[in-house]
């Protein structure tokens, strides 16, 4: 186990949502549904071949997924890819939760 303990299974994610550039393709994806490359960089102001690049990390990550269609590869957002990222999220609210509730119970006790 590393210094950061449960932040290790997001690591890959947060690397990977910290370039603006992919936050975009992914954003462009879960939007616009499927699509290509060449849609991708007619929609993404950045080249085609810098495009694949960040959809090979997106990918690597699991993040997008793609399909062979003849020539073409067509690429969706994979959404159990941010499982791992919505997990450590979620313990935020849950800490965030038990902290309410907590002063909830002592501002009753208090008024008793």
């Amino acid at each position: 186990m590393g210094t950061y303990g449960s932040l290790e299974a997001a690591d890959p994610v947060l690397d990977a949502l910290g370039d603006p550039t992919r936050r975009v393709i992914l954003e462009t994806l879960r939007t616009g549904g499927p699509c290509s490359v060449g849609v991708l960089a007619e929609r993404v102001p950045v080249s085609r071949p810098a495009i694949s690049q960040h959809l090979k990390v997106l990918g690597a990550v699991g993040l997008v997924r793609h399909e062979s269609r003849g020539t073409r590869n067509i690429y969706r957002v994979h959404q159990s890819g941010l499982d791992e990222l919505r997990s450590w999220l979620d313990r935020f609210w849950g800490d965030a939760l038990d902290a309410y509730a907590d002063h909830v119970r002592r501002t009753e006790e208090e008024r008793k």
